[in-house]
């Protein structure tokens, strides 16, 4: 099979899963009364995606099998730390403002729709990675070493807040430990640097590198759009807030100002 061939039916056949998971996680949260779930399906989506990349992808055999175990690594835990923050609890405010006198359908359009060709577009490194030969392997290894860090920040950032915020004597604080004194998004940085790490794996055989779109695209929305940006809005009223703004870089980490 031609190289354009094998790369449309690895995409056609991402994209068709993609759907089946958007349309599950839109038929789970209409039945528990909270379109949060989709949050849960954002990290399972690109697994699935990595998995089908995996088994028809007619490329460099080690690679697809690395991708896919560090996509899975990464987006199984995202998904489980997800599910455990928000189970039990109402809807996200972030979808009460997006959604609010939305219709089913709507909802699917805002949110799920959107979400789904966002998972197509940052997974397109997994898809042509997939379909392209053997790489050049410095890059492939700084490409893992940058996964790592970023997984590293992502996983220990998002523990230490669980601990922080488990701690009753913490009520009222913000949290400017660990992590979170050289950056105040060690979350959304770890997970910017893994889909950097998983682009450069991707680039270190042609025609990858064709991709960077996908982790430009990533980064934007964890520091402009969805994330860091609307994050800081709301944390900005709370006491200790600003201080902490002063002497904490905003995304990327460096140490701590006096």
């Amino acid at each position: 099979m031609s190289g354009w061939s094998s790369f449309a039916l690895v995409s056609g056949v991402s994209a068709v899963l993609l759907v089946v998971v958007q349309v599950g996680a839109f038929v789970v949260g209409r039945r528990i009364g909270r379109y949060n779930v989709v949050d849960v399906a954002w990290g399972i989506g690109f697994v699935v995606v990595a998995a089908a990349c995996a088994v028809i992808g007619d490329g460099d055999g080690t690679r697809r099998v690395l991708l896919l175990v560090l996509t899975a690594v990464w987006g199984l835990r995202l998904s489980w730390h997800v599910y455990r923050k928000s189970a039990g609890k109402g809807e996200d405010p972030r979808y009460v403002a997006m959604l609010d006198g939305a219709s089913p359908g709507e909802a699917i359009r805002r949110v799920f729709a959107t979400q789904g060709v966002a998972q197509w577009f940052v997974s397109l490194p997994l898809q042509v990675s997939a379909v392209s030969g053997t790489g050049w392997t410095p890059l492939l290894a700084l490409g893992v070493a940058v996964w790592a860090l970023g997984q590293i920040f992502e996983a220990v950032g998002d523990q230490q807040l669980a601990q922080f915020k488990a701690d009753p004597a913490n009520k009222g604080t913000i949290m400017d430990k660990g992590l979170w004194a050289w950056t105040r998004h060690p979350n959304y940085f770890g997970d910017s640097a893994v889909w950097w790490g998983l682009w450069l794996i991707a680039a270190s055989a042609w025609p990858g590198v064709l991709t960077v779109a996908s982790p430009v695209v990533m980064t934007y929305f964890l520091v402009f759009a969805t994330g860091a940006r609307l994050l800081e809005r709301s944390m900005a009223k709370r006491p200790g807030y600003p201080e902490y703004q002063r002497r904490t870089s905003y995304f990327l980490p460096r140490p701590p100002r006096g």
